[in-house]
């Protein structure tokens, strides 16, 4: 019997309609769009209204990538969710998304990777579907990281931006779909980025609040040196275990958090700028909906074509690191 494969079969995104520009941001903190744009490569990025939360946006991207694939909610089998931001912490915002787009059959779960949750969820899906266990799962990774920051603190503030992309991933044979995927974890950089607060080490109090414990907190500086690093060896894992040489890429597709980042990444595997996408400067950095989004971006503009060999790759809080090769 001829050995199963996860291929993504339809893509989507949504994003909120207000724009946050760097000269808007001007207005709010000490910064100025010439030292965002230098720095990270952003201009603007997207930021949800008070009354939207990532149920709203996950659930969208989830019906556009369903309507791309032709496929019937009912089909699907199972939905994963990979965010930080989740609507409220009990339930899982998955079985949100589940009830609001009609998946009656489909069992669903959130799960935590950071800006790494997209390979994360690849690699899970993978699983679930070279076993057997499912045939069609929604994969869908975004946040609302706009409720989360400390809109005083320009070292985070300035980089994230709000969105959700989705893929339905579908049991085929043959040779297309994800080819090979590498993650990875330590534990022992976890302080590089965090939210303290919240959680039952220490659960929401009147001092954690005036504490600030509620926001992003990063080391920037730390995790630009190490993630560098990191993408390029799970690169080069994912493409060894996917025994795919690396001038056959057609398309890397990183985790948005960058543009530096991305470039020296892209040199050191000899990748041409032609080669890698780059949405940052448009959607800022929205974590585990990065690379869902700009691929739908890409898929979207007609400029995938069948076979074509893309990777992905992402490093995040945790910290977290992987890549994924698939064959399209």
């Amino acid at each position: 019997m001829e050995k199963l494969k996860a291929r993504i079969v339809g893509t989507g995104r949504s994003l909120p309609e207000k724009v946050l520009t760097n000269f808007d941001l001007e207005k709010i903190v000490d910064t100025s769009d010439e030292w965002i744009r230098t720095r990270t490569g952003i201009r603007e990025r997207r930021i949800a209204s008070e009354n939207e939360s990532l149920s709203d946006f996950a659930s969208g991207a989830a019906k556009n990538a369903l309507e791309m694939a032709g496929v019937k909610p009912e089909e699907v089998d199972l939905i994963l969710l990979g965010t930080v931001t989740m609507d409220q912490p009990i339930p899982a915002t998955s079985c949100f998304v589940q009830h609001r787009i009609g998946a009656v059959n489909a069992a669903s779960f959130d799960f935590q990777a950071g800006c790494t949750g997209f390979i994360y969820g690849l690699s899970i899906a993978d699983q679930y579907i070279r076993s057997g266990a499912a045939k069609k799962v929604l994969l869908i990774g975004g946040e609302v990281l706009s409720k989360v920051l400390d809109w005083k603190d320009r070292a985070t503030c300035v980089l994230f931006g709000d969105g959700c992309g989705a893929v339905l991933l579908s049991a085929e044979t043959g040779d297309r779909g994800i080819l090979a995927s590498a993650i990875h974890s330590d534990g022992s950089m976890a302080d590089f980025i965090t939210m303290p607060g919240g959680g039952s080490k220490i659960p929401a109090s009147h001092k954690s609040v005036d504490d600030n414990l509620h926001v992003v907190k990063m080391m920037g500086n730390e995790t630009f040196k190490v993630a560098v690093r990191r993408i390029e060896g799970a690169c080069r894992e994912a493409l060894e275990k996917a025994d795919i040489p690396p001038e056959q890429v057609k398309w890397f597709i990183p985790h948005q958090a960058n543009t530096r980042i991305i470039s020296a990444v892209a040199e050191r595997l000899g990748w041409p700028s032609e080669k890698y996408v780059i949405n940052i400067d448009r959607i800022g950095n929205t974590s585990a909906g990065s690379i869902p989004i700009a691929l739908d971006e890409i898929v979207r503009e007609g400029k995938v074509s069948d076979n074509d060999i893309l990777i992905f790759s992402a490093f995040g809080a945790g910290v977290t690191w992987g890549a994924s090769v698939i064959r399209w």
